[in-house]
């Protein structure tokens, strides 16, 4: 005889059982769901974040070079201390570091044939589309080159954000590499021994600028130029100054 609730082949269950039956599946399935969810968030968190450390790190980080030179967005005040600098001048110009071409597309809107040198392609990237959209990509160029590994002998005018560690090495370089007639700007840090013929803005925003024809002539005499040292007085660059 078959069972209210039951089977001739199963055990009869009360309703109470079968209540509480439904309940353990409902719990089970629900963990289940909430598992797979987990899952999914975990996964979408965590693509997430691999996606913006992938985008973000080029732009926050320094490249792989000899001597770490991070990239530090020049401000406003910068580019136009560079600017004013270099005022008088003209034909060839190049930013060693450029990062992400600020000083190259400001240097191209007043006329300089502008190049830039960077490690890091991400910035090189963005410089040449920036410099596109911006309507100078005619009159810039960006390389993806280690500093160290570049010429320089051809440049005119040299724009240089460099840290401490570098600048004395630096020095040697461009003594070797640049023509006479070129000037060089510092800016955040000067150079350890070169004489600089004037400086303009202050604190963080400082440039310095270098005659070649000075920091050669030490060359050229057979004397080094570590023995020399950046003396008090230099003259400030006035806005009236050329």
């Amino acid at each position: 005889m078959v069972g209210r609730l039951g089977t001739i082949n199963g055990p009869i269950m009360s309703k109470d059982d079968l209540f509480m039956e439904s309940a353990e599946q409902c719990i089970i399935k629900e963990s289940k769901s909430r598992s797979r969810i987990g899952l999914l968030v975990t996964g979408v968190v965590g693509s997430s974040l691999v996606a913006l450390y992938a985008v973000a790190t080029p732009f926050v980080a320094p490249a792989l070079r000899k001597i770490c030179l991070p990239f530090v967005p020049a401000t406003t005040t910068q580019v136009e201390n560079v600017l004013n600098a270099l005022r008088a001048r003209s034909g060839s110009l190049v930013d060693i570091g450029s990062g992400d071409g600020r000083i190259v597309i400001a240097a191209a809107r007043r006329g300089f044939q502008a190049s830039g040198f960077e490690l890091n392609p991400w910035l090189v990237c963005y410089s040449r589309y920036k410099a596109w959209r911006e309507g100078v990509h005619l009159s810039t160029s960006f390389h993806i080159s280690d500093l160290w590994k570049v010429s320089f002998a051809q440049y005119d005018n040299v724009v240089i954000f460099g840290v401490p560690q570098m600048m004395d090495q630096l020095e040697l370089k461009l003594e070797k590499e640049l023509p006479s007639c070129a000037k060089v700007v510092a800016c955040r840090f000067p150079f350890p021994n070169w004489v600089p013929e004037r400086t303009a803005g202050e604190g963080v925003d400082t440039v310095w600028v270098y005659d070649a024809r000075s920091f050669q002539s030490h060359v050229q005499l057979g004397t080094s130029a570590r023995t020399t040292r950046p003396v008090q007085g230099v003259p400030r660059l006035s806005p009236e100054d050329s």
